[in-house]
């Protein structure tokens, strides 16, 4: 017996849907898309660079791994960053949501870091990283997007200007990065990419 897929006709329904398990899911075309188990090594670099942006006195309530942000998208209804630096607006308005999830009414984060996961151009993982997720992040407004591949060994910082994202840099081995939202941050790649190991 076939059981007809779930569609979601709203954020909402997807919201206050609940499978009880432990499954994370996205909302793709109306329909729930299983979300992989994440790399340890992912989950490093974004605990590693929580705590790097503690240190330069961002506060604990404005640091946010797997936070949701709604986005404008033809396959996607929200991304979930592996870290998102929020603005004092974002941290507050996210904090009132049952769900951690900022929606398009919501002011945006400063920042949003993805450690991308294996591809090379034209995988969809790649792609999902590289280009979708940079138009989707850009049209939200969010003045800031890392991505930090550990496959290519680069950390790509890019900023918003007029609506696109413009890169600031390539960063490998010992260079230091340049954040143009957080001077403050003294962190290599390499140091960024190893997760402080």
């Amino acid at each position: 017996m076939t059981q007809a897929k779930l569609r979601f006709n709203t954020i909402e329904e997807y919201l206050n849907y609940n499978d009880d398990s432990d499954r994370r899911y996205e909302l793709v075309q109306g329909e729930l898309s299983e979300l992989p188990t994440e790399n340890p090594q992912n989950l490093l670099i974004a605990a590693f660079l929580l705590i790097q942006f503690a240190q330069i006195g961002i506060p604990a309530y404005r640091l946010g791994i797997k936070h949701q942000i709604a986005v404008d998208s033809a396959e996607v209804t929200a991304r979930e960053p592996d870290l998102t630096v929020h603005s004092e607006e974002s941290a507050t308005a996210i904090l009132q949501q049952k769900q951690a999830i900022l929606r398009h009414s919501m002011p945006v984060p400063m920042l949003v870091v993805e450690v991308v996961s294996p591809g090379e151009p034209g995988t969809e993982n790649y792609d999902r990283d590289y280009i979708d997720k940079r138009k989707e992040y850009a049209a939200r407004g969010i003045p800031e997007y890392w991505l930090v591949d550990p496959s290519c060994n680069v950390v790509v910082i890019l900023e918003l200007r007029s609506r696109q994202y413009t890169e600031v840099g390539q960063f490998s081995g010992v260079s230091q990065i340049t954040s143009p939202t957080f001077p403050a941050l003294q962190l290599t790649a390499e140091e960024i990419l190893k997760g402080g190991k």
